[in-house]
């Protein structure tokens, strides 16, 4: 028979109960740093790590592309790719390309090249001061600076870019040989619209593989560089073939110029 609880015990019972609600802290603890969001100067350190690593990224791309079985790609065809246009560029080695078409392009685009550790001062002091005295400024690229620009920055005049470029192409003079300096330029340098290298620009301009080409054609081709959108070596106007003679009087004395690629 179970045992009966009076009104009296039960009442003792539930007194014993502590029934009181929990107080709550009037000020709610903080939340952990992960549910919080980084501070903004934690932002700030993390884009200043990201632009850092950006800049030095070419530096390193560099030392790799000292490799020989490595063949390296501009800007530009990665944005041909991004935008889907593709392009066409044949990778030659330097042996294989006319020694007409490198001694053109070094007396149309550098003839200080095998003299100078990746920037031409000469000229770059002369390219400051009319930017000082508020002259138009001529070009002083070099065919280094022109390399590590078409592999690693953008088309353009600016301060920036050329604040960039010199210590990049005084790097890549220091990492590389001359011949593998002039190999990469030749190799991604634009000769028309989706025509990269000196092989699909043959092919493109004179239906000839590179170590075929002739001096007329080489040097119709060096004198298109500069811009080759307009200048079109296969369609030369009267103005490219002025031009064009110039460079293939130049570079039939190249002899002492070229040595440091050919010795």
């Amino acid at each position: 028979m179970a045992a009966s609880i009076s009104g009296r015990d039960l009442r003792k019972r539930v007194g014993m109960l502590d029934v009181t609600p929990e107080r709550q802290s009037e000020e709610e603890e903080p939340l952990p740093a992960t549910r919080r969001g980084l501070p903004l100067s934690g932002w700030l350190r993390r884009a200043a790590v990201v632009i850092l690593a950006l800049l030095l990224l070419p530096y390193g791309l560099v030392l790799v592309y000292a490799l020989p079985f490595i063949h390296p790609v501009s800007t530009l065809m990665v944005s041909e790719l991004a935008t889907l246009n593709g392009y066409d560029r044949r990778w030659v080695p330097f042996d294989t390309i006319s020694p007409v078409l490198v001694q053109s392009v070094m007396m149309s685009e550098d003839g200080q090249f095998c003299a100078h550790d990746g920037v031409d001062w000469v000229q770059m002091r002369g390219v400051m001061q009319d930017a000082i005295d508020g002259e138009p400024t001529r070009g002083a690229s070099t065919i280094p600076m022109q390399t590590v620009k078409n592999l690693f920055l953008w088309n353009g005049r600016s301060f920036l870019r050329k604040g960039m470029e010199v210590p990049l192409a005084m790097w890549a003079d220091l990492v590389w040989s001359k011949r593998r300096v002039m190999e990469i330029y030749l190799n991604v340098a634009e000769w028309g619209p989706g025509i990269y290298g000196i092989e699909a620009a043959a092919h493109h301009h004179f239906r000839v593989p590179a170590e075929k080409l002739s001096r007329r054609q080489a040097a119709l081709l060096a004198v298109s560089l500069p811009n080759p959108i307009t200048r079109i070596a296969g369609k030369p106007g009267r103005g490219l073939q002025r031009l064009a003679s110039v460079v293939e009087r130049r570079a039939r004395g190249s002899g002492e110029y070229i040595r440091c690629l050919y010795e």
